[in-house]
């Protein structure tokens, strides 16, 4: 590898390197101890000792060339190589290329600058298109090469950083460095002769945390299949950790989640993640969480600078952050004042004249923005003057249409003029008025004190518009937070609702869209649609807007809409709860954007696809935020954690507080005041309440005996949360409906216990928030997946010998191996296959490639020469419904019998791997390469299907994928197809088909093969042959009892002229006499024939009967996995 040229002091370096060769102009040099006996003793240890902690590029590179200046003792380094091959080609390019053009120059000065000049060349040609995104590339380049000659992954593995750090061994900490790519976290450390290598992959880490204790004052703990492994010594561990932690999402994204990853551009092709692009796809996450921004934005500027805040007369300091089509800023505590500013709204982009460098921005309605002390203002106005333009095309049909008041203040109807458009074009059995507003209007003529006090609410929020504006540009100050808990004035609550959630956004850039949904989700029949049918009236049953065709129509629109939009969710329970609270306060319309900002940003993956029995109940981000919770509940109260015995009851609990957003539990008036917050604060609101909550009840919890003590007592406590303010009529509120007699109990007013969250839990910061979601996030998708496992073993248990544990080791070896086969595979077809919504057994499954892979590890005839072969047929075997996948459980079958059948077992697979419909011709189109298969021509063997009937080919599909062909999966097919194979017999050997006889031939290769390099090998040849000598002769003899003219006696005097053939002159035969016998009748054997014949053998019972270490044998392909892949 060509080197950076930098100077070296030959008069030191002479200690640590040998001297090849050398010329005039150039050295070649050998580091001491490398290539030497014993490894060079003692020097030779320090050396390599000294190399691995201070990165020495010789650790891995251990040859060099130097440029020497005559007469001088500074050289410079320009070459290295990791052996003397690589070394010697560019010796011998220096002496080609180099050489002759050097003895034309005058002066040793221009000989050096020629020569820099020229590896500089070399090295910007070779890195032109790998390292121009890297930091520092020629470091990297360095980095790179050491990353590839310790630990041989494949080329494609992509490097993403590195740093050097120490490894905690017990209580011994060992200095090396740690490598973070693509898809596995690695670390070498060489000292005194101890060598410690370690990769662990992304996708099995169950737990990444910083850590600190007595002895390590910093650390990052990485737990792995149980193992945990410690790093400390980083010199920005914060750094670290961010990147450890996006990479541990990336590759659980990537593995777990394929759809979602499928449909991210920025992650979709691994050799383009870089160290910058993951940090700046962090701040672009972190950015639109905050600002409530539609998913396609990302960050692209951010500049320091100051807001003036016109209503209260000063400069606020803060960041102007700027993506594709948003002006956002945010004051330094990022609480006491927040601006964001469409770039359709923006009517012009002025700059001052003065040393203020202030940047002004003028939106609709007469409204400026002003920033001060803004770096590089000039460029910055240039930029957004360009961008406004752009955006000024994109909407220039929106923006026509909406106009509004000249006056700030006078914006009232601002947020219905800006979905004028979209609304001119809705059906007519769109709703065009929230529900609220059609079955309780408010009466001005029967004024009581809640509707005063409604109309106080108002007026405040009428001040508070006066002051900041109103719409998506409104300023955002404690004010605001402030009158969100008191409640959002009913009339108001559908409009602030799509501001502070960000759906205001969503809808005005889609004008129409909702109303072509609704069109073409018409009609459609699915699992999703059934779902919202038979959910209809569970929703919010005791409202009258949900008791009549209005309400119900409405929520049927909404969520069928959204099940077309997005299929990966469809419908999951809860939805319809949430909706319908949704359609109550938000025009139709406006409730499915709503519905889209909850559950595609604010709330992602709460609603998803992990299946158990018919409905979608497993909500995965749910689970996240329930550990989350559980987390807050360890730091702010923990005497409660002392009290509970086991946390999960915080889990099971707190589901429907996360799912509904407390509308489950909370009646509805009180509800819905937390939905206002939920929209203004996210999850961080939610979070607090519950800490409110438990912190309200935790004298009683405290005293409770059992989880069902403590659910009584918190749903007491939620039937008297009252709302003494709430307007909505008696026959509505639920909490009012509480008779007397339960009244006993003290009775809390919502907005006093989000007023009391916000006090005591408001400094939880939604940066921690993220932290401990992407923390745990690993945490849980670990388990589900260890929950899958245990039902897949205990399947799978029932039909095996093999041991549970055996078991285990054997399906993490499955899934490693689909999982290898995806690590370098862009776009590979195999993850589709993965689909967590399946039932357990049908998650993970594999292709030929993967099978053949897992057959060379595991198999104990896979020393065999026809191999290939071998895990072909295999396949065939297993792919009953011929969808060129088998599962964990048809998988293991294979293997049971490989290792624990009888003697007939074991003859009885290799039987049917010789007949129809496994067995086919196979031959290599390389007869170089013998019986080994290509990549494609073992997939095109597994794909061809002996021919049968059409309607029996349909009769099986359906029999073994009850989900295929259909819109939905047929649970009842499931059932019926697990109950033939709970009671299917045992087969008949009866039952199998005879082996004719080129299968038979075939079959006898076979055998010969799995004998090769057995200890009794010329014994089991004998035998085998006298069995071929005995079933021809037993085949001849019944074939001239029923056709005394034909015979198969050119066959049987072959195999039978010596009494017993040799290896070599039966598998001659059994190559060329076929094409000597094709106008002779076909002779056939029955598997009782084959298998009384070869029982007469010993030699050929002990083989089949030899025991096999299967623990060995497994832990074996466990090490072996990887390195197969690799040049380790």
């Amino acid at each position: 590898m060509w080197l950076k040229p930098e100077e070296v002091l030959l008069k030191n370096a002479l200690k640590l390197w040998l001297m090849e060769r050398s010329n005039d102009y150039f050295v070649l040099q050998r580091r001491r101890g490398y290539g030497e006996e014993a490894g060079g003793g003692l020097t030779g240890l320090l050396v390599g000792t000294l190399d691995s902690v201070l990165d020495s590029t010789a650790k891995v590179a251990p040859f060099r060339i130097l440029h020497q200046t005559p007469d001088s003792q500074v050289y410079l380094s320009i070459a290295c190589g990791a052996n003397r091959e690589e070394i010697t080609k560019h010796w011998d390019w220096l002496e080609q290329n180099i050489m002759k053009t050097l003895s034309v120059f005058d002066s040793n000065e221009d000989i050096t600058n020629f020569v820099q000049g020229k590896i500089r060349g070399l090295i910007a040609e070779e890195g032109k298109h790998c390292f121009a995104k890297e930091d520092d590339p020629e470091k990297f380049r360095e980095a790179l090469l050491k990353f590839e000659k310790c630990f041989g992954l494949p080329e494609k593995e992509k490097l993403v950083t590195y740093y050097s750090c120490s490894y905690w061994k017990g209580r011994v900490p060992c200095q090396g460095w740690l490598y973070l790519s693509t898809n596995f976290l690695s670390f070498y450390s060489f000292l005194l002769g101890s060598e410690i290598k370690l990769i662990i992959s992304w996708d099995e880490v169950s737990k990444l945390e910083k850590t600190s204790n007595v002895i390590l004052t910093e650390s990052v703990h990485v737990c792995s299949q149980g193992e945990n492994h410690y790093f400390s010594m980083f010199l920005h561990i914060n750094q670290t950790y961010l990147l450890m932690e996006q990479l541990a999402n990336y590759a659980i994204r990537r593995l777990f989640d394929k759809e979602t990853f499928d449909n991210d551009p920025v992650l979709y092709n691994p050799l383009q993640i870089t160290k910058r692009g993951l940090e700046n796809r962090a701040h672009s996450e972190q950015f639109n969480a905050f600002f409530r921004l539609p998913k396609g934005e990302s960050l692209k500027e951010v500049h320091e600078c100051s807001l003036w805040v016109p209503f209260s007369h000063f400069n606020t300091h803060g960041k102007m952050c700027i993506s594709e089509n948003y002006i956002c800023f945010a004051s330094q505590d990022g609480n006491q004042c927040s601006v964001i500013i469409p770039l359709r709204e923006v009517l012009a982009i002025d700059k001052t004249n003065d040393s203020s460098k202030s940047v002004i921005i003028s939106i609709k309605g007469k409204t400026a923005f002003r920033f001060h002390e803004v770096k590089d203002f000039e460029q910055l106005v240039a930029k957004l003057r360009l961008r406004c333009g752009a955006a000024s095309t994109q909407y220039h049909d929106i923006s026509t249409e909406l106009a509004i008041s000249s006056e700030s203040t006078e914006t009232s109807d601002n947020f219905e003029v800006q979905s004028l458009t979209s609304q001119r074009e809705c059906s007519k059995t769109v709703n065009t008025e929230a529900l609220m507003m059609v079955f309780h209007p408010q009466n001005l003529e029967t004024l009581n004190s809640k509707m005063l006090k409604e109309k106080m609410k108002e007026q405040s929020w009428k001040i508070l518009f006066a002051e900041c504006g109103r719409g998506v540009s409104m300023f955002r100050t404690k004010k605001t937070r402030d009158l969100v808990v008191r409640g959002i004035p009913e009339t108001l609550r559908g409009e602030l609702w799509m501001l502070f959630s960000g759906a205001v956004n969503d809808m005005a850039t889609n004008p129409g869209y909702y109303t072509e949904v609704v069109e073409q989700s018409l009609g459609t029949c699915n699992l999703a649609t059934e779902e919202i049918e038979r959910d209809l009236r569970r929703s919010l049953p005791e409202h009258p807007a949900f008791q009549s065709d209005t309400g119900i129509s409405a929520l049927r629109r909404v969520l069928t809409a959204y099940a077309y939009r997005n299929p990966k969710i469809g419908y999951c329970q809860a939805m319809n709860i949430l909706t319908s609270v949704l359609l109550l306060y938000a025009k139709e319309e406006e409730a499915f954007w709503l519905l889209v900002a909850v559950c595609e940003r604010m709330l992602p993956d709460y609603f998803n696809r992990r299946i158990i029995g018919k409905r979608k109940t497993t909500h995965t981000r749910a689970l996240v935020d329930q550990a989350v919770f559980e987390e807050l509940i360890r730091d702010h109260l923990p005497q409660l954690t002392e009290h509970m015995t086991d946390m999960t009851f915080f889990s099971s609990v707190s589901l429907s507080w996360f799912l509904t957003l407390f509308i489950s539990v909370l009646p509805i008036e009180s509800a819905v005041n937390v939905v206002d917050c939920f929209f203004y604060d996210g999850i961080k609101a939610i979070l607090q309440l519950g800490l409110a909550i438990l912190d309200y009840n935790l004298d009683k919890l405290l005293t409770c005996k059992d989880d069902a003590e403590a659910v009584t007592a918190l749903n007491r406590f939620f039937d008297n949360v009252t709302n003494k303010d709430s307007p909505l009529p008696s026959n509505v509120q639920q909490g009012s409906n509480v008779s007397d007699e339960k009244t006993s109990h003290t009775r809390v007013d919502i907005t006093d216990l989000i007023r009391e969250s916000n006090e005591k839990y408001g400094n939880i910061r939604y940066e921690d928030i993220h932290s401990m979601r992407c923390r745990n996030r690993l945490y849980v998708i670990q388990t589900l997946e260890e929950t899958t496992k245990q039902n897949v073993l205990r399947v799978v248990s029932q039909d095996v010998k093999l041991s549970l544990h055996e078991l285990d080791q054997l399906y993490v070896i499955f899934k490693k191996e689909l999982f290898l086969s995806c690590y370098w595979c862009l776009g590979c077809p195999v993850l589709k296959h993965h689909d967590p919504s399946l039932p357990y057994l049908e998650q993970y499954q594999i292709d030929c490639q993967q099978f053949r892979a897992l057959y060379h590890l595991l198999c104990p005839w896979a020393h065999s020469a026809n191999r290939d072969s071998l895990a072909l047929w295999t396949f065939r075997l297993l792919d009953e419904n011929s969808d060129c996948l088998i599962n964990f459980k048809e998988f293991s079958s294979a293997i049971d019998i490989m290792y624990n059948g009888s003697f007939t077992e074991k003859l009885k697979l290799l039987f049917k791997l010789h007949i129809p419909p496994a067995y086919t011709e196979v031959k290599s189109k390389d007869a170089s390469k013998g019986d080994e298969l290509s990549k494609e021509e073992l997939l095109y063997f597994s794909q061809l299907r002996v021919s049968k009937p059409a309607n029996e080919k349909e009769a099986q599909s359906a029999k073994h994928s009850p989900e295929k062909g259909k819109g939905k999966i047929d649970i009842q097919a499931y059932l019926s197809q697990w109950q033939d194979e709970l009671f299917k017999k045992e087969e008949n050997i009866k039952d199998l088909p005879r082996m004719n006889q080129s299968q038979f031939i075939q079959f006898s290769k076979t055998l010969y093969n799995l004998f090769h390099e057995d200890p009794e090998e010329e014994s089991l040849y004998q035998a085998i042959a006298v069995v071929t000598s005995l079933l021809l002769r037993m085949e001849e003899v019944g074939r001239k009892l029923h056709s005394p003219t034909s015979s198969a006696k050119g066959f049987s005097g072959t195999v039978c002229g010596s009494g017993g053939p040799s290896e070599e002159k039966t598998g001659s035969h059994l190559e060329k006499d076929p094409c000597s016998f094709r106008e002779e009748p076909q002779w056939s054997f029955a598997f009782e024939q084959i298998l009384a014949s070869l029982l007469n053998e010993p030699a050929l019972v002990r083989f089949f009967e030899k025991p096999i270490d299967v623990k060995a044998k497994l832990e074996n392909a466990k090490i072996s996995q990887l390195r197969s892949r690799t040049k380790m």
